[in-house]
């Protein structure tokens, strides 16, 4: 008499450490884009002994070393500026813009921009980072 075992061989791919490893990327990648800066256009900023920190999302005006202006991301003239300016603010409004001059910036060019905003009564802050 044949004794039929009953143990057959069956291939399969255990999946349960594939989902531990997308939890801990996904995980991973909420995290780094919380962090990330909104504002691409990179200048060194000035030094301060103690900075501020906002929550808001405030309308951002960059100015370059070689002065160059950029609304959030976007590079606008400066014969445009001032125009630009009011329209953003009136868009959101909100009044506030955070200046983000670079470190080596004229101080002629930070007074003037302001006497701009001096001009139209908006409030502005300067951006600086922790020396």
């Amino acid at each position: 008499m044949a004794i039929k075992r009953k143990k057959r061989f069956h291939a399969g791919v255990e999946s349960s450490s594939m989902s531990d490893i997308m939890f801990f990327l996904l995980l991973f990648f909420l995290i780094i884009s919380t962090l990330a800066n909104p504002n691409v256009i990179q200048v060194p900023l000035p030094d301060a002994k103690d900075t501020g920190q906002t929550n808001v999302q405030h309308l951002t005006l960059t100015v370059t070393s070689d002065k160059k202006y950029y609304l959030d991301k976007e590079e606008v003239t400066p014969e445009n500026l001032e125009v630009r300016l009011l329209q953003e603010t009136k868009l959101r409004k909100d009044e506030t813009v955070v200046i983000r001059p670079a470190y080596d910036l004229d101080v002629q060019e930070l007074i003037d921009l302001l006497q701009l905003g001096l001009k139209h009564q908006l409030k502005f802050v300067i951006a600086t980072k922790a020396g």
